[in-house]
């Protein structure tokens, strides 16, 4: 998918349209829920207590049955970066795309 390097969106902060620049957010990895690190983070008192543990909770045992893999394409993470009060913004809603490219204007 390509997208414009800048656009002309609402701005929350000066309350009025502004040119934005379109830039995509680079987050670290989580680390993975496998059965030792739940337990370590047990350990560090996470996921203790009464009632659905939700992610902190018991896994199930892996089945003989094949499930399916990971999707192949990932949402797009775009912040979009006020030129005048230089605030930013993250979009609220994300598409799925398999390539992500922020092309220059002319």
């Amino acid at each position: 998918m390509k997208i414009p390097k800048s656009t002309n969106r609402y701005c929350k902060y000066c309350r009025k349209y502004t040119t934005q620049r379109i830039a995509e957010v680079k987050g670290k990895e989580r680390g993975s829920l496998k059965h030792g690190s739940i337990q370590r983070a047990r350990k560090r008192g996470r996921g203790q207590g009464f009632g659905n543990k939700g992610k902190w909770g018991s896994k199930p045992p892996i089945s003989k049955f094949k499930r399916t893999g990971a999707k192949i394409s990932k949402k797009t993470n775009l912040k979009y970066i006020c030129q005048t009060c230089k605030k930013t913004t993250v979009q609220p809603k994300g598409t799925r795309t398999k390539k992500l490219v922020i092309e220059q204007e002319k």
